[in-house]
């Protein structure tokens, strides 16, 4: 891979290198020689996002192994009152990335600069392929205003590679029918984008990608194949789940592998939630400054000329509540 730069003053900083516990007691995985090796554990850590508290595990740190992804955000689980303000991110800018969200409870309202206006509740997942330049914001939706409750998901930045960075901006909103679903006794699987065990999600990406949300069961054992030459990586939600090297990773932590071999192998006494995720890693020169992601410095200069002379949108248009 080639080696990523971050231009001083950048929005975009990293999680922390966490020590992974080795367990001492008798483990519950099957070692496989087609296994892949852990690279490295980190740790999500707490920060604000406007007034949305979020985890953040990884923001253009770790690129060798995260690629094609490149910013990794929990947001919440947190608990929304009836007629509460809404916890928000004013309208800014993006280019060269596409930012997905993936909603496990609550809901969400997103506008942006291209006139799209929307609601996504639980189980529903958006691109916002920011191409050469948009804007958006984000805020707790409607039904949470109304009824409160639990406001919980993910927000994870695909990097796209040079050939894509250019495109014209879309926005796709993918509702559980355009997924790929997995229930077994010992484990249950949505297949948000790409293939798992047969079941493949009708998402189209630009390039080769996937994004799997797991629960498995007490005693659950799996052997995930992979595509060798891909990154992948797992992020676990709720629990506690053990991986190669009998190391033990608890909640809020990042695993991240070797490429070279297929399977993920991974087990769970207790029961456990998951995102495992991964692709086809770009291996291009990555600069980024906070919201923009780019192959190089011109680039990024020229993303930060474009949005100032109103080129991606009006942030105060995108802003204005209707």
């Amino acid at each position: 891979m080639k080696r990523s730069e971050f231009i001083k003053g950048s929005a975009i900083i990293g999680a922390a290198i966490a020590v992974p516990n080795i367990l001492k007691a008798a483990s519950g995985m099957i070692t496989d020689g087609n296994e892949r090796k852990v690279r490295q554990v980190i740790s999500a850590n707490k920060t604000m996002v406007g007034t949305l508290p979020v985890l953040r595990a990884f923001a253009g740190d770790n690129n060798d192994y995260v690629s094609p992804y490149v910013f990794f955000d929990e947001f919440g689980p947190v608990s929304v009152d009836p007629r509460q303000q809404p916890l928000r991110v004013d309208a800014h800018p993006h280019a060269g990335i596409i930012p997905t969200t993936y909603f496990l409870a609550g809901n969400g309202h997103h506008r942006d600069s291209l006139n799209y206006d929307l609601q996504i509740g639980k189980g529903d997942f958006m691109m916002f392929t920011s191409g050469r330049g948009a804007i958006h914001m984000e805020e707790t939706g409607q039904k949470l205003y109304d009824d409160g409750g639990l406001y919980h998901g993910f927000q994870i930045w695909l990097n796209m590679p040079a050939k894509h960075k250019m495109v014209e901006p879309a926005t796709a909103v993918f509702r559980q029918d355009k997924m790929a679903h997995i229930a077994e006794d010992h484990f249950t699987a949505n297949v948000v984008m790409g293939e798992l065990f047969g079941a493949k999600s009708k998402v189209e990406t630009l390039f080769p990608v996937f994004y799997f949300h797991i629960k498995m069961q007490p005693g659950a054992r799996l052997s995930i194949p992979t595509d060798p030459t891909h990154n992948a990586f797992i992020y676990v939600i709720d629990g506690k789940l053990e991986t190669e090297g009998k190391r033990a990773i608890e909640q809020n932590r990042v695993v991240l592998y070797e490429r070279g071999q297929s399977l993920v192998n991974i087990y769970s006494e207790a029961g456990t939630e998951l995102l495992m995720l991964g692709g086809q890693p770009h291996n291009e020169p990555v600069f980024a400054y906070g919201p923009f992601v780019m192959n190089t410095e011109q680039e990024i200069r020229q993303c930060i000329a474009d949005y100032q002379s109103g080129k991606m949108g009006n942030p105060q248009l995108v802003d204005a509540k209707k």
